[in-house]
């Protein structure tokens, strides 16, 4: 199945209210033009998954800025001032999640499982509201997965089916949030034929991958 198309197409399989991921990490690895059409088709009401909202004026900080989201999973926000003025303005509802615990609750979403255990967390503000289980004397949360209904994730290349390449710390959240979603969509640099890629240095395989778009060309 050839999965390339344009960003105008993939888009139309986001609507309001649409849980998000966005892969990237400071915006590194976050998919720019996605992005950009999000906005342009004016989604809002997203519940959105992401490792941080970047700045105000790049990659997901940008629907923070135009008041896209309603409800942020993050593991840190310090970079941008204006998703700390929305949460403490009681704008925007914000889950502060630990980075490791945000990854292996998207990693669970992606891979069938009811959840994870882990220490991080207990004792604090974070077990609030969460079940904990003692495995061998041990107090631990059980943290349940983080599913989308979309990722938009960023890679280096892409073959037809859908296999990809990343480059480099591009890497981050991307591989894991291609799995955890209903639809996925990628932003590639290059994109090549079937049987073309090394099947060694495939990263994610294309089973994850519902749509590739191709980056700088007419999208229209």
């Amino acid at each position: 199945m050839d999965k390339l198309t344009t960003i105008k197409e993939a888009v139309k399989n986001i609507k309001n209210g649409d849980t998000i991921m966005i892969g990237g990490f400071m915006g590194n690895g976050a998919p720019p033009e996605l992005i950009d059409a999000l906005i342009e088709k004016d989604i809002r009401d997203i519940t959105l998954i992401s490792s941080d909202t970047a700045k105000i004026d790049y990659a997901s900080g940008k629907l923070i800025r135009d008041k896209r989201v309603k409800k942020l999973y993050a593991s840190h926000i310090g970079t941008n001032k204006e998703t700390g003025r929305q949460m403490t303005e009681g704008e925007l509802d914000v889950e502060l999640v630990p980075q490791g615990t945000l990854v292996e609750r998207i990693r669970a979403a992606g891979f069938g499982l009811g959840g994870i255990l882990t220490t991080t967390g207990v004792g604090t503000r974070v077990e609030e509201g969460k079940q904990k289980l003692t495995v061998d004397g041990v107090n631990y949360l059980l943290e349940t997965p983080l599913h989308a209904d979309v990722a938009l994730i960023n890679a280096k290349k892409a073959d037809k089916a859908g296999n990809l390449q990343y480059q480099g710390s591009m890497v981050n959240f991307n591989a894991m949030m291609a799995a955890a979603a209903k639809t996925t969509i990628v932003e590639v640099d290059e994109v090549v034929e079937k049987g073309e890629m090394d099947p060694n240095l495939v990263m994610t395989p294309g089973v994850f991958v519902d749509y590739v778009v191709k980056r700088g060309e007419d999208n229209e």
